[in-house]
């Protein structure tokens, strides 16, 4: 029985990996609030970070928002940080464009957000001869945009998609994410992306690593999903930490062929070994 099959005991950290970490990237919905509301001891929970000389940022999936609207939202609940806080996947999916397509124009499925901020970077956006095919998780789908899309898949280019999450949780249930947009470009198109940029892959953990400039071994990477979360830091080098306040319950971490290094019922819980 390899160690990995054996799930850590909630709310310990016997073999003191946390005296190890230096920098916290921690998932948003799910693991420090819920909807527009703190998971309780959150708030406590960032604070002792940066009381014990630690750091953190916020690193998400979600590529229909870009770093201000979290901004905004976090200082409505009483959060004032930076932008340099948040990490995107789009961000992220920029990053990667520009080592790998630099100066290639770039068919964006994608809201005004993330239009703005591919823009902003200086990616040449091009809705007729594009070089590449970018997909994200657009909000202002419509099926004249399906079309566009799913004719370039099919034309053979290079096709690049920003996370691979099929439902986005909101207060009131689910809504299709991008992996729903693949699906449906697959079934018109025939093809999934070739490269997908957001958790559990490790393009969002190389850009990560490059943002924050810290060793992946003092890095923990804390989240409530399993598949995206826990994968992200197990299999890139990181130390994960799976919190039960989101949509992973513990027979789900014992089922998961992913298993984290710790468990705690919410990060309030963490804050006794920080």
């Amino acid at each position: 029985m390899s160690h990995l099959t054996i799930l850590p005991e909630v709310n310990t950290d016997k073999e003191g990996i946390l005296s190890e970490i230096e920098y916290f990237a921690l998932d948003m919905d799910g693991t420090v609030y819920l909807g527009e509301k703190w998971i309780e001891g959150a708030e406590d929970f960032l604070k002792r970070i940066e009381a014990s000389g630690r750091n953190y940022v916020f690193l998400t999936n979600n590529s229909s928002k870009n770093a201000e609207v979290y901004v905004e939202k976090l200082h409505r609940m009483g959060l004032t940080v930076e932008k340099d806080k948040i990490i995107t996947s789009g961000q992220a999916t920029i990053f990667y464009l520009k080592k790998n397509f630099p100066g290639k124009r770039v068919f964006l499925l994608g809201n005004s957000l993330l239009t703005e901020e591919f823009e902003n970077e200086g990616i040449l956006l091009d809705d007729e001869t594009p070089e590449v095919v970018v997909t994200a998780f657009d909000t202002s789908l419509t099926y004249e945009k399906m079309c566009k899309v799913c004719d370039f898949v099919r034309a053979g280019l290079p096709y690049i998609a920003t996370h691979p999450d099929y439902n986005c949780p909101t207060e009131t249930g689910f809504i299709p994410d991008a992996g729903a947009i693949h699906a449906f470009i697959h079934a018109s198109a025939f093809r999934y992306p070739d490269r997908i940029i957001g958790k559990p892959n490790g393009d969002i953990i190389d850009y990560l690593i490059a943002r924050i400039g810290t060793r992946r071994q003092k890095v923990a990477m804390v989240g409530d999903r399993l598949y995206t979360d826990i994968a992200a830091g197990r299999n890139n080098g990181l130390k994960s930490i799976l919190v039960l306040s989101g949509e992973a319950s513990m027979r789900d971490a014992q089922e998961s062929e992913v298993k984290p290094h710790l468990i705690f019922g919410s990060v309030k819980e963490i804050i006794p070994y920080l």
